[in-house]
């Protein structure tokens, strides 16, 4: 009888041993989830703040992009106001009255001819 004592005592002593050892290993287990939690948090507040950084970079390209393509259109027509303005202009190297009847002439060169004094000139 004191021998099965004696065991129980070993016993008893053995389990509160490995009771303690597992509020332990528990409490370290707890201090690890709450470490992953923690991280966990942290790495969702990244990704959400590289998601919003890529939808600002994203409407910036678009944005851009609109505007490259309304200098490119503005451009072009400040080209062809240019050019518009330019054939209009053409210098022919003469006085201006002798310019604008040649310009006359270019423009009614089709339409028939008059006689105005010693010259003809176009009836347009």
């Amino acid at each position: 009888m004191l021998k099965q004592i004696v065991e129980l005592a070993a016993q008893l002593f053995s389990l509160t041993k490995d009771v303690q050892q597992n509020k332990a290993d528990v409490k370290d287990v707890e201090q690890e989830v709450k470490d992953l939690r923690r991280d966990f948090n942290d790495l969702r507040r990244e990704v959400r703040d590289l998601a919003t950084a890529v939808q600002r970079l994203a409407y910036e390209i678009h944005r851009v992009s609109e505007n490259d393509n309304n200098e490119r259109k503005l451009l072009a027509l400040q080209l062809e106001n240019t050019l518009l303005k330019f054939e209009r202009r053409l210098p022919s190297g003469k006085p201006a009255s002798e310019d604008k009847e040649n310009w006359v002439s270019v423009r009614c060169s089709s339409a028939p001819l008059k006689q105005v004094g010693s010259k003809e000139v176009p009836t347009c």
